[in-house]
């Protein structure tokens, strides 16, 4: 069980920026635009041999990725819709193009083009894809509200235990 508490600020992406990557074969990031790099919340040489499922938020159901890695291996083109993490652990939402990258008719890395998404889309997005993690009994995402008082008591206690407010509420939650 992931807990957070600073996974509710949110980047847009400007309407007139593209977000521009390549990887490798097996999705290690080779190139990265600064508006990528700008948007989320890393430096371009921290992204150059990376992972680019570093960014993958734990709101984005596994069969997304699923078939977009179906669909590029076949030799198509995918899209759809990404929710990211930033660095910070906050997040941004974009609408992708997955493609691959070919050489004298051969496969040599994949490229991705992102762009913004209205708010209405997200609110969309996100919403269907709190129903598939659901459905797929993948981890759905919980919010709760406390008063200021105990607020103010979890956070004393965790730091009395000398533990992360996270760690504090994963072990209340595991008794």
């Amino acid at each position: 069980m992931d807990i957070t508490w600073d996974m509710f600020v949110e980047t847009e992406v400007p309407k007139d920026e593209l977000i521009i990557s390549r990887t490798d074969l097996n999705g290690i990031i080779t190139y990265a635009n600064e508006t990528f790099a700008h948007i989320s919340g890393y430096e371009p040489e921290e992204l150059i041999g990376k992972p680019h499922n570093i960014l993958r938020h734990p709101d984005m159901p596994k069969r997304v990725f699923k078939e977009l890695w179906d669909t590029i291996k076949a030799g198509n083109i995918w899209s759809g819709y990404v929710k990211n993490m930033r660095k910070d652990r906050g997040y941004y939402w974009v609408y992708a193009e997955v493609s691959g990258v070919y050489k004298n008719g051969k496969l040599v890395e994949y490229k991705s083009m992102r762009s913004w998404v209205p708010k209405e889309k997200r609110i969309e997005m996100q919403n269907l894809y709190d129903k598939i993690r659901l459905e797929d009994r993948e981890n759905v995402r919980g919010v709760s509200y406390l008063d200021v008082d105990t607020y103010e008591k979890f956070i004393q206690k965790s730091q009395e235990l000398g533990i992360s407010p996270e760690k504090l509420l994963k072990n209340l939650l595991e008794k």
